[in-house]
């Protein structure tokens, strides 16, 4: 499992988590796409806008490994923002690839392209 150095641990303040410590080793949690209803607390939203952002300042639009990224998060995310970067795809796979679709990040997240990212 790669560990994706300089990636925040979580969202500072908080408890949402960003990236695990070790694999797991049973295996990788399966990425699954979460439903965001409107009436999610403001938290979680500050939770994803903050987690998008980092995939924007690490990645931008080139496809990246699951590694220690909390499957979790990329729960909230996949299937919109976050997309599967090959055929088939393993979500259950550390090794698995990933990219951030950067049109529909900044739709739902507008702040977090904001001045100092790549954006």
């Amino acid at each position: 499992m790669i560990k994706h150095r300089g990636f925040p641990g979580r969202l500072p303040g908080s408890d949402f988590q960003f990236t695990i410590r070790r694999a797991n080793p049973k295996g990788a949690t399966a990425i699954v796409r979460r439903e965001r209803y409107r009436d999610r607390r403001p938290a979680d939203k500050r939770a994803d806008a903050a987690f998008v952002r980092a995939l924007w300042e690490h990645f931008g639009d080139q496809p990246f490994e699951r590694g220690n990224l909390d499957a979790g998060r990329l729960s909230w995310l996949f299937g919109r923002e976050v997309l599967p970067a090959e055929d088939p795809f393993d979500s259950e796979s550390y090794e698995a690839l990933l990219v951030l679709d950067v049109a529909a990040a900044q739709r739902a997240f507008p702040d977090a392209f904001d001045e100092g990212g790549r954006g």
